[in-house]
């Protein structure tokens, strides 16, 4: 973990450029510009920098995850679809070992039993799910926490 700025690093995977107008229903009407500038405010209030990525290529999210190794103190990651699927994002969270949150905006349990299963957990510190796009807000107050109780009891080790 870096002193100083705590950064954390929002990765949105599939389908999530389509916030706004795919099943709005269900995923609300905001739009990923919004949920994007809602992490980042959110991230100030919380004195995070917060930097925000989105792909819809498996590839590509596994190499914003290697990238950020050493750069950026945590993850919080809506992988979509490939959270049920992606062994691949699976291993680069663990190759890259950075604390991460499993974000999604539904509570994939109340839905397709194939979204009950998630490869990415195995690597996340936790999982949020079921709140829109304050599922966000809430994985960022979770990391910091997080990061401070690690730096806490490092400094205590010392």
């Amino acid at each position: 973990m870096t002193f100083g700025v705590v950064r954390i690093l929002v990765i949105n995977g599939p389908n999530l450029n389509t916030l706004g107008w795919r099943q709005p229903e269900l995923y609300g009407h905001e739009t990923l510009a919004d949920v994007e500038a809602k992490c980042v405010a959110e991230g100030k209030q919380l004195g995070l920098e917060v930097e925000c990525f989105q792909s819809n290529s498996e590839g590509a999210i596994v190499d914003r995850i290697q990238s950020a190794r050493g750069v950026f103190d945590g993850i919080a990651l809506n992988a979509g679809a490939y959270t049920h699927t992606s062994i691949a994002i699976l291993d680069a969270l663990l190759a890259v070992g950075t604390p991460a949150v499993e974000v999604h905006l539904s509570n994939v349990y109340q839905r397709e039993s194939f979204r009950h299963r998630s490869y990415l957990s195995k690597a996340a510190i936790g999982v949020i799910a079921g709140f829109g796009s304050h599922s966000y807000v809430l994985a960022l107050s979770a990391l910091k926490q997080q990061l401070e109780t690690a730096s806490d009891a490092e400094v205590k080790k010392g």
